[in-house]
């Protein structure tokens, strides 16, 4: 089938469900998930992810496909949803992260489809590998954190390199999927080049293989000795932030309480200077005080702060930036 040829008109009951399994194991499925699955006439998916979900199977067609074949499972989901079938399209973690959503959609809208054409669409949500791995060592995302793709194949390298220089530059607690593969195995070092420009080479890191499943494995290191650490495409790398620090076995981010908040003997009370369900003295409003009376120049406090002249000079201007 070409999935760029005019969408015929469909048999009645055609349905595409985009399950997100999360990380496997059948507790962590959601009731929604395992619901899809059942309802499934068809369930398509990676062959690794097939057998993560063999039980909920029985009596349904099977369509397995090898790892670099995401279109092809796309064009088949089409394909039976024509045929009136009620199609279960998995990925692990969540279909919309890394997963099967964006090139399904790609795909429908190739084809002509409307939400309106007769073929309904269902993204049924699960756990990404980001807040599994995450769960496993602690509470390392519970500041700002990204994550990135080190895999090349369909995004040119530059464009990674630069996003991995833009958050290590930014302190983003950050996530490494596909971090290396039998064939890509100078990206992680490259990334961790990347990052060594801009953070201390003792900033924590957490290596891990196959969350919830049986050959899970957990390994805490540094960025700086992070590549010496057993990493494949079965494996999440956690790069923490300038906060993020490792203590009995837990890898925690602060969520910046201390900035706010003093505990004396387990009461709460207010830092000097700072108010309870206000702004920090150094948020929006006290910083913009505060570089305007400190007569800098915007090249001196570009330099201090890590931030643009050019936003600088528009800040102590006292104009909003232009759009």
């Amino acid at each position: 089938m070409n999935p760029t040829e005019p969408l015929r008109p469909a048999i009645p009951g055609g349905r595409i469900m985009l399950v997100g399994l999360g990380p496997g194991a059948h507790e962590h499925l959601t009731a929604r998930a395992r619901a899809a699955i059942a309802e499934a006439d068809t369930v398509i998916g990676y062959v690794t992810y097939i057998r993560l979900v063999a039980e909920l199977l029985e009596g349904k067609e099977v369509i397995r496909k090898s790892m670099t074949e995401e279109l092809d499972r796309a064009i088949e989901a089409l394909a039976r949803a024509r045929q009136g079938r009620k199609v279960a399209l998995i990925s692990s973690g969540d279909a919309g992260v890394y997963g099967m959503a964006g090139p399904t959609f790609e795909v429908l809208f190739q084809a002509g489809w409307t939400p309106d054409s007769g073929i309904e669409v269902e993204i049924v949500p699960g756990a990404s590998a980001l807040n599994t791995c995450a769960a496993l060592v602690g509470a390392p995302l519970t500041h700002d954190f990204c994550a990135i793709s080190l895999s090349d194949l369909l995004t040119p390298w530059p464009t990674i390199a630069r996003r991995l220089d833009a958050v290590a530059y930014a302190d983003f607690v950050v996530a490494l999927y596909n971090p290396r593969s039998g064939r890509r195995t100078g990206q992680i070092v490259e990334a961790q080049r990347l990052f060594l420009r801009h953070r201390d080479p003792a900033t924590p890191v957490a290596i891990v293989k196959s969350a919830y499943r049986p050959k899970q494995r957990i390994e805490f290191t540094t960025l700086e000795r992070m590549t010496e650490a057993d990493i494949g495409m079965l494996t999440t790398v956690l790069i923490g932030n300038s906060q993020t620090f490792v203590r009995d076995g837990l890898m925690v981010t602060p969520r910046g309480y201390a900035s706010k908040y003093a505990l004396d003997a387990g009461e709460r009370a207010t830092v000097d200077g700072e108010q309870s369900g206000r702004s920090l003295s150094t948020g929006l409003e006290g910083w913009l005080a505060t570089i305007r009376a400190s007569g800098r120049s915007a090249t001196e406090l570009a330099d201090t702060y890590r931030l643009p002249e050019a936003y600088i000079r528009v800040a102590l201007a006292g104009a909003e930036a232009p759009v």
